[in-house]
C-alpha cells in the first residue's frame, strides 16, 4: 500500500534525524583509560573477597519491585535465595548482575521495569560504601523467537529475517533502536547479537536465532549489531555462543550436544563470525555448553574448557573482554561435572561472569572454597573482577546507575522505534514458491480463512486476519496451534467453504519435540485435500516446506510479530514486493545432502 510505505519511508527519516542528533554513547562520554584504570583499581583496592566473588555471579530474581514483591515472589526468593526481596538477594550475595525475564516477573510495562533497575541499582549501591558497585542488569533480547521486552518495546523480526534482508545497516538499526530502549530501562547487558552459523536444518535450539548459514553474512551482520548495541546505543554486546553452536542436533538445554567440525571447517565456518565482533570491539562473548573435539578431545564443554577459552578464545583470537558462560542451570554443562564444581572449573577454564547457577548459595561457596584451598587464586578472581568493572565503567554505571523513569516511558515505542521496525522488516519477507500463480491477491471480493499456528502474545493468526478485513474481504480467524485429530476434520470443513485459505506453520518440521504428533504436517494436507487455493506461510523456521508435500504456494517470515504479519499481508495483496532471500539451504525432507532450495532463492512480483 502506498501510503503505507510513504508514512514508513517519512517516520525512517525523523529517527534518522533523532539519532543523528545524540551522541553516540547516549549521554555516557568516552572517559580516557587512565580514568578507567583509576576507578576499577581504587574500586578493586576496597573490595571484600566475598564482595569480589559476588560480582561473577548474575543471575535472575523474582518480583517486579526490588523491595516490594508479591507474596508469590517472595516465597520463590526465600526458597532459591534464603531472602524474600530482590535487594536483599543483591545484598546478601553482593551480585554483579542481574538477568531479567517475564517468569520471574521482572518485566510488564517501561515504568515497571525502570523502577525496578533502580532499586536494584540502589541495592547494590547501598549507602555508597567502598566496594559496592553497581549491577550490570541483562535480559535476552535477540528479537524474533527470543524477545523478553513486552508491548510497547520495538519488535524486530530476529537475526535469520535479517540475514534474508541482508542490509548491514538494517541489522544496525535493529540493535541500535533495541538497545536504546534497553538503555532506558536500565538494561546495559543484551545478550545478542547471536554469532552461531546454522549450517544444521534440524539444529532445535539456534534455527531462526542465526543469521543464516553464510559465515560471510552471519560475520557482516554480527560486526552490524556489535556497532548498533555498543557505538550507538552505549548498551554491552554479548557475541553468543562460542565457539559455534550452529551444527548440532542437541539442545544444549536439554543434553550435551558434540559439534564434529574438523580444526578447518571450525576455522572457515564458526570462527569468522567471532572475530569480526572482536574486531569490532565486542566487550562480551558468551560461551556455549558444547563439546567440540578438534578444538578439546577432552570431552569438557566449551565453558569449562581451558582449551577453547584461554587457548583459543584469548590466546588466538585475541579476546580480551569478558567471557560470560551460557545459564548454568542448564544440562549441557551438569552433565559431567556436579554444580559444586561447575562454577569453579569455568573459572579454571577463562570465564569471568558465572550465569544462573542452579544454587547461587552452593556456587559462591564452591568459589571461595576455592580460593582458601589455593584451587584458585584472588589474583584470578581480581582479573575476572577487573573486567567486570571495566565494562561497568564504560557503560557510565560508575557516574549515574540509576535512570530517567518518565524518559524511559517516552523511549520504549516511541514512534520512530516502531517505525524503524517497518523499515527493517519489510524487505525481509521471502516469497518461496507461487507455483500456482496464486500470488499476488487480485483485489476482488472474496471469502478467506485464516489458520494454524497462533501466539498469545503477538496473536499472528488475528492480525493476519485484521489485514484481509481491512481490505475488503470475508475474513475468519481461525486459530489451530498444534490441532486435535478432531480441529484438523473441522478447519479442513471451514476451508471448503472459503475461497482461499491462508496457514500458519511454526517448526512443522520437527515432529521430535515441537510437534511430534505432526499436526501442522496433517492439518496443511488436510488443507490442500480440499482443492481450494492454501497459501501456506513459514513464521518461523524458513525448512518446514520441505515437510509439507503438495504445497504450491509457499512464504517465510522468520517470525511472527505484528510488523512480520504486517508486511506478510501487503505481499499477499502485491502491495509489497517480496525482496527478502534464503540466508540458509532448505534440503529435501531426505537430507543427506539434497538441496530443495538454494541459499539465496527467493521470488518477487
Amino acid at each position: 500500500m502506498q501510503t503505507r510505505l510513504v508514512t514508513a519511508t517519512a517516520w525512517a527519516a525523523t529517527l534518522a534525524a533523532t539519532l543523528a542528533s545524540l551522541p553516540a554513547q547516549a549521554a555516557t562520554p568516552v572517559r580516557p583509560p587512565t580514568a578507567e584504570h583509576g576507578w576499577v583499581t581504587s574500586t578493586l583496592r576496597h573490595m571484600s573477597l566475598e564482595q569480589k566473588v559476588g560480582q561473577l555471579f548474575a543471575t535472575y530474581v523474582y518480583g517486579g519491585d526490588a523491595v516490594d514483591p508479591s507474596a508469590t515472589d517472595r516465597a520463590a526468593n526465600l526458597a532459591a535465595f534464603g531472602v524474600e526481596t530482590p535487594a536483599e538477594v543483591i545484598e546478601r550475595y553482593h551480585l554483579g548482575g542481574v538477568c531479567y525475564f517475564s517468569w520471574s516477573h521482572n518485566l510488564d510495562s517501561p515504568r515497571q521495569i525502570a523502577t525496578l533497575s533502580n532499586g536494584l541499582q540502589r541495592a547494590a549501591r547501598g549507602d555508597g560504601a567502598k566496594g559496592r558497585v553497581p549491577l550490570l542488569i541483562s535480559t535476552d533480547q535477540e528479537q524474533g523467537a527470543v524477545v523478553r521486552m513486552p508491548s510497547p518495546a520495538a519488535q524486530f523480526p530476529g537475526s535469520m529475517a535479517l540475514g534474508a534482508g541482508r542490509s548491514a545497516r538494517d541489522a544496525r538499526t535493529a540493535a541500535e533502536v533495541t538497545g536504546r530502549e534497553l538503555r532506558a530501562v536500565g538494561i546495559r547487558q543484551p545478550y545478542a547479537p547471536i554469532a552461531d552459523v546454522n549450517v544444521n536444518p534440524g539444529n532445535p535450539v539456534i534455527g531462526v536465532r542465526s543469521f543464516g548459514a553464510d559465515p560471510t553474512l552471519v560475520a557482516d551482520l554480527t560486526a552490524a549489531q556489535v556497532t548498533g548495541f555498543q557505538d550507538r546505543a552505549g548498551v554491552t554486546a554479548v557475541a553468543k555462543h562460542f565457539p559455534g553452536h550452529g551444527d548440532t542436533a542437541t539442545d544444549s538445554h536439554t543434553g550435551l550436544p558434540v559439534i564434529n567440525h574438523s580444526r578447518a571447517e571450525w576455522d572457515r565456518i564458526d570462527a569468522p563470525p567471532f572475530k569480526r565482533a572482536i574486531r569490532a570491539g565486542v566487550d562480551t562473548i558468551m560461551t556455549a555448553h558444547i563439546v567440540v573435539p578438534a578444538l578439546d578431545p577432552s570431552g569438557d564443554p566449551a565453558t569449562l574448557s581451558p582449551t577453547i577459552l584461554t587457548g583459543v578464545l584469548r590466546g588466538e583470537l585475541g579476546f580480551r573482554g569478558v567471557i560470560v558462560t551460557d545459564a548454568l542451570n542448564m544440562a549441557g554443562v551438569r552433565a559431567k561435572y556436579g554444580d559444586e564444581r561447575v562454577p569453579v572449573l569455568a573459572l579454571k577454564a577463562g570465564a569471568d561472569q558465572l550465569l544462573m547457577p542452579p544454587n547461587l548459595a552452593l556456587a559462591r561457596d564452591a568459589v571461595l572454597r576455592a580460593v582458601a584451598t589455593g584451587e584458585l587464586t584472588e589474583r584470578r578472581i581480581d582479573e575476572s573482577v577487573r573486567r567486570i568493572l571495566g565494562v561497568k565503567y564504560r557503560q557510565g554505571l560508575a557516574r549515574s546507575p540509576l535512570v530517567d523513569v518518565e524518559k524511559a516511558v517516552r523511549t520504549v515505542g516511541a514512534p520512530e522505534h516502531l517505525a524503524a521496525v517497518t523499515e527493517v522488516t519489510d524487505p525481509t519477507l521471502t516469497a518461496v514458491r507461487n507455483d500456482a500463480g496464486v500470488l499476488p491477491l487480485p483485489h476482488a471480493d472474496r471469502s478467506v480463512l485464516i489458520t494454524g499456528w497462533d501466539s498469545a502474545a503477538f496473536a499472528p493468526v488475528a492480525t493476519v486476519a485484521a489485514g484481509f478485513t481491512a481490505r475488503g474481504a470475508r475474513t475468519t480467524a481461525r486459530p489451530a496451534t498444534l490441532p486435535s485429530d478432531a480441529t484438523i476434520a473441522a478447519t479442513a470443513s471451514q476451508a471448503a467453504g472459503h475461497d482461499l485459505t491462508v496457514v500458519l506453520v511454526n517448526k512443522a518440521w520437527d515432529t521430535a519435540v515441537t510437534d511430534p504428533r505432526a499436526t501442522q504436517q496433517r492439518l496443511v494436507a488436510a488443507l490442500l485435500g480440499t482443492g481450494k487455493p492454501v497459501v501456506v506461510v513459514a513464521v518461523r523456521d524458513p525448512y518446514d516446506i520441505a515437510h509439507l508435500p503438495g504445497v504450491t504456494t509457499y512464504l517465510a517470515t522468520y517470525s511472527y510479530t505484528r510488523a512480520a504479519m504486517d508486511a506478510l499481508v501487503s505481499a499477499l495483496h502485491g502491495e509489497l514486493s517480496p525482496s527478502g532471500r534464503l540466508p540458509v539451504t532448505i534440503p529435501t525432507a531426505e537430507g543427506a545432502g539434497s538441496v530443495l532450495y538454494p541459499y539465496g532463492h527467493g521470488l518477487s512480483w
